[in-house]
């Protein structure tokens, strides 16, 4: 090998390590910091549950939300959660957040029809939503639940696909994953189970068989709602809401979970809107960073509640944080600021 053609293939090795570096930096110097809090819903002023995706038609990030109805007059009981809608904003970087819309949603066969706690995945093209609908606008907590399968190519509108067969009449907030071996797993709240996590398979997202409990509650125990499961750091993490902060579960087969014993987001924060604990959460993997997109009641902080009767204890926003991994768990600091640009699926 002449001595041109050495240097030649030690200068194409240079650039090959070079490369991703620049791009890394570049990435990092275009990230800017995210909003605090980071949306507030101009409508209810209810946003909460959020999921985020990346709308490949629109080349920008979506995150859906259960538009509660929190700035209603008059509301009795908790009617205010329920006759919801599932409201859209957009980002391009994930720093910033604009009110989109509603989604288009065809399944409408009750009067005063709920819709909670989206679950949005995209495969093959497809957009795959799982939702919790309620068929009415209630006073209390007392009535039926399902989880419905809906289908999407814009993002936008949606057609009702089927509802799920599952454990019973009261289950909410669908979490699903794509198994290493092939299939799908869903994880969701079963209400009548003391709130304990279920599961289902599916071979192709359409076909669910119901599995029985993943994670278990018994009478008196820490229970909780709205999972999410994903992969980082050479584990699977879950997610989940116990309304005295974030619940976290690790497993290395996505069927056998250990309990982490610190909570996320459990005391109080000094970001603005952000001193209440946080709930039901989504969280986006992107180059490397885990991103916790959560909720929060800031008329609930404990240092100075909000009567129950008002609109500034029922309003919430959506807040940002990053996860940190630190010898074998997670962790969070929601007052640390959030520089963040999230990258296209498939460009990472």
């Amino acid at each position: 090998m002449t001595t041109i053609r050495i240097l030649s293939l030690c200068l194409l090795i240079f650039i090959g390590l070079l490369l991703p570096a620049c791009m890394h930096a570049q990435q990092n110097a275009a990230a800017h910091m995210a909003d605090k809090p980071l949306f507030r819903d101009p409508v209810y002023d209810g946003a909460a549950d959020p999921v985020v995706i990346w709308n490949r038609k629109q080349q920008q990030w979506f995150m859906f939300y259960t538009n509660r109805r929190a700035n209603v007059k008059k509301a009795r009981g908790v009617t205010w959660v329920h006759g919801t809608r599932i409201g859209i904003a957009v980002s391009k970087n994930g720093a910033s957040w604009q009110y989109l819309d509603t989604a288009h949603i065809d399944h409408r066969p009750d009067s005063g029809y709920t819709y909670w706690a989206p679950e949005v995945i995209e495969h093959e093209g497809l957009y795959h939503m799982y939702l919790t609908y309620v068929p009415g606008t209630f006073t209390n907590w007392n009535h039926p639940r399902s989880i419905i399968h809906l289908i999407s190519s814009d993002l936008l509108n949606w057609k009702y696909v089927s509802t799920l067969d599952l454990a019973n009449d009261q289950v909410i907030d669908a979490c699903v994953f794509r198994l290493p071996g092939g299939g799908w797993r869903m994880w969701y709240n079963n209400e009548k189970d003391h709130k304990s996590f279920y599961y289902a398979d599916s071979p192709d997202l359409y076909h669910w068989q119901d599995k029985g409990p993943a994670i278990r509650h018994r009478p008196g125990e820490m229970s909780g709602e709205g999972p999410k499961v994903f992969r980082w750091k050479d584990r699977y993490w879950m997610i989940v809401d116990n309304w005295a902060g974030l619940g976290v579960y690790s497993s290395a087969d996505l069927l056998h979970w250990q309990r982490q014993q610190e909570r996320l987001l459990e005391h109080p924060g000094q970001g603005a809107d952000d001193q209440a604990i946080g709930g039901h959460a989504d969280v986006v993997v992107n180059d490397g960073r885990a991103y916790l997109f959560y909720f929060t009641h800031p008329g609930r902080a404990k240092a100075h509640p909000a009567p129950d009767t008002t609109v500034a204890w029922r309003r919430s926003v959506i807040q940002l944080a990053e996860l940190k991994y630190q010898d074998g768990r997670i962790t969070c600091n929601r007052d640390e600021p959030v520089k963040i640009k999230l990258i296209p699926p498939g460009s990472e």
